[in-house]
């Protein structure tokens, strides 16, 4: 693919979406394009020194008469600017709400000067599941998604739901979440250095990834983690922050645990801080992929979850054992996720076997170097379709 000038707009902050969006455009930099973010504050994974990588910060007014600052006016008028200031070939947002209306909005002020901007909405998970179905937000949303020039998920479990819920007949292309292998790998030296700082030799460390939102469950990662410190000396890692991070403390003194509980709160450096566990913990009521489980896994981290939307595209529960790289359960079901964690834990030769599918997995279906290419080829067909359309 030739170099392209690319504006990404996403959720900055703590979340899958903004995370996949931002590895994205530091991947995409690394191949020599052009990439332009364009949000209301710097995505939390750059660190403003990468090459190829310009921040436009969308500035919101707060003029009186507006009750709530008019964020989707204010954004669709920044990309524009953008685009035609660098001469963007594609605008990519992240998450349907309201980024694909901002992009529309964007794409017809422009071509009212004559100036041609497809762009591609990636849907995520919640733009769907939850706002999408939002009756106040249902028809807006299937008009952004209607008028993107193309459309991405991140599973096919997001492709079918996106298709049942709004009645799209239009292509989604799948292209799922991925994650760098070179820099999310479990370095010995590094591990050495650092877990002593969380877990003594003869203690089991688990980790948790969210940003603690009521459908990540994070009062199940307290509850089957309790279970696990009765029977074995363990510690439990907790990465991230979010509303229910005061229910998960609570429950942790209920528990007596909570001088076993490391929060971490936000971190930057997950892929130095996944790889010092033994297993990670996600019973989320709800994954339409699982970011985090895959970040572990490229770690040789195998990942406990819950068996909903499109984790078990990612984990594999049934098969030979160096094919089964995780463990699968209903929602809820903490008793017997606690058994599965203390069994794997005290097995560590089944524990290994894990761990080397799990990274196995991570390397031949989700390396970045694997899925950034699919990414590039869906952008060269929009280019050139949607160019096609308007001669």
């Amino acid at each position: 693919m030739q170099p392209r000038r690319i504006g990404i707009t996403c959720y900055p902050t703590y979340g899958g979406s903004g995370v996949v969006a931002t590895e994205l455009g530091i991947e995409l930099a690394a191949r020599g394009h052009d990439i332009h973010f364009i949000t209301y504050s710097q995505p939390f994974r750059l660190t403003g020194r990468e090459a190829n990588i310009h921040f436009h910060e969308v500035a919101v007014s707060n003029y009186p008469l507006f009750e709530h600052p008019p964020y989707d006016l204010a954004l669709a008028t920044r990309m524009a600017e953008v685009a035609e200031f660098y001469s963007l070939d594609l605008l990519h947002v992240h998450y349907a709400i309201p980024h694909s209306v901002s992009a529309l909005l964007a794409r017809q002020m422009l071509a009212v000067r004559g100036r041609h901007l497809p762009f591609i909405t990636t849907l995520h998970g919640t733009d769907i599941t939850l706002v999408g179905l939002d009756r106040s937000y249902l028809p807006i949303t299937q008009f952004g998604i209607e008028q993107s020039d193309g459309v991405t998920a991140i599973s096919s479990y997001l492709s079918d739901r996106t298709r049942e819920a709004f009645n799209i007949t239009s292509e989604i292309e799948v292209i799922r979440n991925f994650v760098n292998c070179d820099v999310y790998v479990r370095k010995p030296e590094l591990v050495a250095a650092m877990r002593p700082r969380y877990a003594q030799p003869n203690e089991r460390l688990l980790v948790h990834l969210s940003n603690f939102r009521p459908v990540k469950r994070i009062t199940d990662v307290i509850e089957i983690f309790a279970r696990v410190a009765q029977a074995m000396p363990a510690r439990l890692l907790l990465i991230g922050d979010g509303p229910d991070r005061s229910i998960a403390e609570h429950l942790a003194i209920t528990h007596g645990v909570q001088d076993r509980i490391h929060f971490l709160g936000k971190q930057d450096n997950v892929n130095e801080l996944l790889p010092l566990a033994d297993l990670m913990l996600l019973p989320s009521e709800m994954e339409s992929f699982g970011l985090a489980a895959l970040e572990a896994m490229a770690c040789g981290v195998p990942t406990i979850s819950t068996r909903v939307g499109g984790v078990p595209e990612l984990i594999q529960d049934q098969g030979s054992p160096d094919q089964v790289n995780g463990l699968l359960f209903p929602v809820g079901d903490i008793e017997s996720m606690a058994t599965a964690a203390i069994d794997l834990l005290l097995d560590r030769t089944r524990l290994n076997t894990m761990s080397r599918a799990a990274r196995k997995t991570a390397q031949d279906r989700f390396c970045a170097s694997r899925i950034i290419p699919l990414y590039e080829d869906y952008y060269e067909r929009v280019i050139a379709r949607t160019a096609s359309s308007t001669r």
